[in-house]
């Protein structure tokens, strides 16, 4: 395989987008809602598999859409659409999709029941819900070796919790009750073990998680000494993480995997 020349979220999640396009089973007539779409990666992967179907990617940053829609011109296909929409409140076409799908967009949600139970009501009775979300941050060799290179005792990281938190959805136990409240069904857990990528070579993979909030945040947070030792850890965290084929970390994450509920 071909390494990327940068990184962006696309290429550091490329070993996890097998997996979510198996799991999900798009079908040659679906109709699918890509949650959290971001440039539409994974929403042209859908598309090109339903053929005689569409896909729908929605996002709510408004630059990624117009990339998503560049990127699927550029590409010349023909049944893709994205929205710039909030997927907690939009009013979908109810009963529309035969499938809905997420790598990484749901866990963010300010009202995850209010949210799933929206997703439900867009799909066709017994339609499907595949999505992708982290496990706990301890399984995740990505954020505990950033985080570890990122704190000091003058600026101690924030936790999770005073801002988004990408590991929400970590736990089966509460995502199960989240998702039969918003009326799912044969609601399973499957164990996702891949790697992240993060960059061709150290430099590449510094400059990739420089462009983190959290990493940005911490560093404006320093003086210039203190900032560039932390720089100088996190090259060394990077670096221990180097080989012939690029900078990557160990991650852990869930393929969840519903019915609506009929």
């Amino acid at each position: 395989m071909n390494r990327p020349t940068r990184t962006d979220f696309d290429t550091e999640l490329r070993r996890h987008d097998e997996v979510l396009r198996r799991a999900s089973g798009v079908q040659v007539r679906d109709h699918i809602l890509d949650i959290g779409c971001g440039t539409g990666h994974t929403t042209r992967q859908a598309a090109r598999a339903a053929r005689s179907g569409s896909a729908l990617g929605v996002d709510i940053s408004a630059p990624s859409i117009e990339r998503a829609r560049q990127r699927a011109g550029a590409a010349k296909l023909r049944n893709i659409t994205f929205e710039h929409v909030d997927a907690q409140i939009h009013r979908f076409p109810p009963d529309h999709f035969d499938l809905a799908i997420s790598r990484f967009g749901t866990m963010f949600f300010d009202d995850p029941a209010a949210a799933f139970a929206n997703i439900r009501r867009a799909l066709r009775p017994s339609g499907r819900l595949v999505m992708m979300v982290w496990q706990a941050r301890e399984r995740n060799e990505w954020i505990v070796a950033i985080r570890r290179s990122l704190e000091t005792v003058e600026a101690p990281l924030a936790d999770a919790s005073a801002g988004l938190n990408p590991f929400s959805l970590a736990d089966p136990p509460a995502v199960t009750e989240i998702l039969e409240a918003a009326g799912f069904a044969d609601i399973t857990f499957t164990e996702v073990c891949e790697p992240v990528y993060y960059g061709v070579d150290v430099e590449a993979a510094l400059d990739w998680v420089r462009s983190f909030t959290c990493t940005g945040e911490a560093l404006k947070r320093l003086d210039p000494v203190a900032a560039e030792r932390t720089v100088r850890q996190l090259r060394e965290t990077l670096a221990a993480h180097a080989s012939d084929d690029g900078v990557w970390f160990n991650s852990r994450a869930w393929i969840v995997s519903a019915r609506r509920r009929r």
